[in-house]
């Protein structure tokens, strides 16, 4: 794994899940909205912004999709044992470390 990929794929899926977040919480959405939709709005907004980073990295969809997919279940069992931020912090990192492991993702003239 380089770790320059790792970094890019984690600021770049790290910074687009922020921005949805703060999107979302500053609609006017009803105060349990999350808690009666969360299991269906995280994931598809995990999604999109796995999406998004797969078109801003160059990385294909369907290994970027697969990514998203380790991620989300890692952070859904850290979830589940603590708590949604430390799970989203897991999410993160397991998928960046996904992305990172992609050969073509490393530039082959100077390894990063």
């Amino acid at each position: 794994m380089d770790k320059r990929s790792f970094t890019r794929a984690l600021v770049v899926q790290g910074a687009l899940v922020l921005a949805l977040f703060a999107l979302l919480a500053a609609l006017p959405l009803p105060e349990d909205f999350f808690r009666n939709w969360g299991y269906v709005t995280g994931p598809v907004a995990w999604t999109l912004c796995a999406l998004a980073t797969a078109r801003i990295l160059g990385l294909p969809v369907p290994f970027t999709l697969f990514c998203a997919l380790a991620g989300g279940v890692a952070g859904a069992l850290v979830f589940l044992a603590a708590t949604h931020w430390a799970g989203m912090v897991a999410a993160l990192l397991v998928f960046a470390a996904s992305c990172a492991g992609y050969p073509a993702f490393v530039d082959e003239r100077t390894g990063r």
